[in-house]
């Protein structure tokens, strides 16, 4: 299952709570993003 973070109230949304419309349920915030898991760190040469 995928998590979304709202922009603005930084609640957690699931995918199945956003439906078609990509809102925030709590503020109605166009603006979501996934959290990452782990950092990635890429080596310059």
């Amino acid at each position: 299952m995928v998590k979304y973070t709202c922009f603005l109230c930084s609640k957690k949304i699931s995918e199945d709570m956003i439906g078609r419309r990509v809102r925030c349920p709590y503020c109605g915030s166009k603006i979501l993003y996934k959290s990452r898991s782990k950092s990635t760190k890429v080596l310059a040469v």
